[in-house]
């Protein structure tokens, strides 16, 4: 069920994070090609992808962070290797971008959104 007014999300891609791997040969680093991959693909309206540095989670690969307005809860996903992701990543978003509270049913998710949550924060003003 679509929602009728869906609020936004935001995802945030740590643009310094190198997956445990040097740069490569033009010196990016996979978290920044990873952020390059997504801004590329097709969002829904509501959805904002942006890169910000250092999210502090170092030893759990590239790391994003999607948060919403509303009732939605925020988590952080760790784990990931670079562009190639990106498909994996922007699934992932898209399911969430499409609930009121951020909660995407358990089987819905892939598998790496399952093992690789890193935390998972309420939304500001928990529902009663």
């Amino acid at each position: 069920m679509a929602l009728t007014d869906p609020k936004p999300v935001e995802l945030l891609v740590c643009t310094t994070c190198r997956a445990g791997q040097p740069t490569d040969v033009e010196g990016a680093r996979p978290g920044a090609l990873l952020e390059d991959a997504l801004m590329s693909k097709d969002w829904p309206a509501n959805v904002t992808v942006r890169g910000v540095e250092c999210l502090s989670n170092c030893d759990s690969g590239c790391s994003i962070v999607v948060r919403g307005g509303g009732d939605r809860w925020t988590y952080v996903y760790g784990n990931f290797t670079g562009a190639e992701d990106a498909d994996l990543v922007h699934d992932g978003i898209v399911k969430y971008a499409a609930t009121h509270d951020g909660l995407v049913p358990w089987r819905e998710r892939s598998i790496h959104f399952r093992k690789n949550c890193i935390a998972r924060i309420p939304p500001l003003v928990l529902p009663e």
